[in-house]
């Protein structure tokens, strides 16, 4: 069955293998309830495991597998029953415990681990939840092959033998690794010194990473909503509720702001005054900063049918176009990788820059 999607002007139609349980952005739900129950999850842990295994290949008999959550109160639960599933199947679970989806991607693919798996729903309330697949390139995995894993979850006769839930300890040390990537990924020459940021963390997985980070590298950090409890992710802040993050901006004096959503895989700023940039905006000014700096990959930027027609406009004054695709991260990147680009992303505020990442950071 093939899923048919309108074509969009200026880039490509694409047409997706209709799937029950992956959506564009992995399997969603509410915990204890199907597909987010125990033995969905402990059936999805194994039909990852015994694909992986069923590759062979560097990975080895026992691949690894990383696993990272965000801030929800449900995430070690599901977790724990994903990484069951993966031990049932030969497979071995790694935790990088709270660690946003782009640190969970980055690490895959240069750790050389054989998959990733997130636990999070992103941008939507606590209540909510969700698992994200993850290549060993830091990429999700193809349709084919997520829909090869939908059969093999969807197909088990009977109630599997429940692995149970494995208690797993996270490692810090893959914090420190993937902040030291971030850090590498710096502009040569930038200084943080004596510059005031505001970083509005969303009570989700960047609240630790984030303030750390900036810090790090020299900034004064202002960091607001960075304490979660597992239920306060994305309540009335982060990148959709972006109202008090620019209103600290401003009370402080700051140069500019920055909104995450719980998984920290997109970001809305603030200007010194407090005026918002969404994700076109910094399509903007990254696209001519890699003109000026000849690190754009062609004259071509890949945005959706969201962005807004001035961004194109703006775009052709710099000799740069813009490729539209349908609404998705995950049709950003395909379209980047068909056409060869190396910056697109979403008014909402997933900007990819595939020199240095595999998703929106």
């Amino acid at each position: 069955m093939i899923e048919s999607r309108a074509p969009v002007s200026g880039g490509r139609q694409f047409n997706h293998m209709a799937k029950q349980l992956f959506g564009t952005d992995g399997i969603r739900g509410i915990p204890g309830e199907y597909p987010l129950d125990d033995a969905t999850l402990d059936r999805t842990g194994r039909a990852l495991g015994e694909y992986l295994r069923s590759q062979g290949g560097a990975h080895g008999d026992r691949p690894r597998v990383l696993i990272g959550r965000d801030t929800r109160e449900s995430g070690p639960h599901i977790a724990g029953r994903i990484a069951g599933g993966l031990g049932a199947a030969g497979a071995q679970p790694v935790s990088a415990g709270v660690l946003t989806t782009p640190g969970v991607a980055w690490l895959v693919n240069r750790e050389g681990f054989a998959a990733g798996v997130v636990i999070s729903a992103s941008h939507n309330p606590y209540h909510d939840n969700g698992v994200k697949l993850v290549s060993s390139s830091g990429m999700k995995f193809p349709d084919a092959v997520e829909a090869q894993l939908e059969k093999s979850i969807l197909s088990a006769s009977g109630p599997a033998a429940a692995p149970g839930t494995m208690h797993l300890n996270g490692d810090e040390k893959l914090h420190e690794d993937y902040l030291g990537g971030l850090r590498e990924a710096a502009i040569a020459g930038a200084k943080f010194a004596g510059m005031k940021i505001v970083l509005d963390c969303a009570n989700g997985a960047a609240s630790k990473l984030a303030p750390r980070l900036f810090r790090s590298l020299g900034a004064d950090v202002v960091a607001i909503n960075d304490a979660p409890d597992g239920r306060n992710i994305n309540a009335g802040c982060g990148s959709l509720y972006p109202e008090a993050m620019q209103k600290r901006v401003v009370q402080t004096g700051a140069t500019l702001g920055v909104a995450f959503d719980g998984d920290a895989d997109r970001a809305i700023f603030s200007s010194a005054s407090g005026k918002l940039v969404d994700g076109d905006g910094v399509l903007l000014v990254a696209g001519r900063y890699l003109q000026s700096a000849r690190k754009l990959k062609g004259t071509v930027l890949v945005g959706t049918t969201m962005a807004n027609l001035g961004l194109e406009r703006a775009l052709e004054k710099s000799g740069l176009k813009l490729a539209r695709t349908n609404v998705g991260d995950r049709y950003v990147l395909e379209e980047m990788r068909r056409i060869g680009a190396n910056l697109g992303g979403e008014q909402s505020g997933h900007v990819l820059f595939l020199d240095d990442a595999t998703t929106g950071d």
